[in-house]
């Protein structure tokens, strides 16, 4: 997957992650943005880690975004639980 491609799955995941796990957040569509990559990344990486997969390799594969939007809520919810300690 290319990395215009894989910066708009993030994006995306990051969008649909936040209307999941609704709630106040600081941060708009940057903060939204960042933590949909870097959510997928880490839900990529977990996939892989657990059961050998490789989920982001596909744009338009239901894995990629599964795994981009799970990795996404995680990372919100972490960021929601350092955010909050502030």
């Amino acid at each position: 997957m290319g990395i215009i491609a894989f910066i708009i799955l993030g994006l995306l995941a990051g969008i649909l992650a936040k209307a999941i796990m609704p709630g106040e957040d600081p941060g708009g569509i940057i903060i939204t943005a960042i933590i949909g990559i870097v959510g997928a990344l880490l839900g990529g990486f977990i996939a892989a880690a657990v059961f050998g997969a490789h989920p982001l390799d596909e744009f338009f594969d239901i894995s990629t975004w599964v795994t981009a939007i799970l990795g996404a809520m995680l990372l919100l919810f972490i960021y929601r639980l350092v955010m909050k300690n502030r």
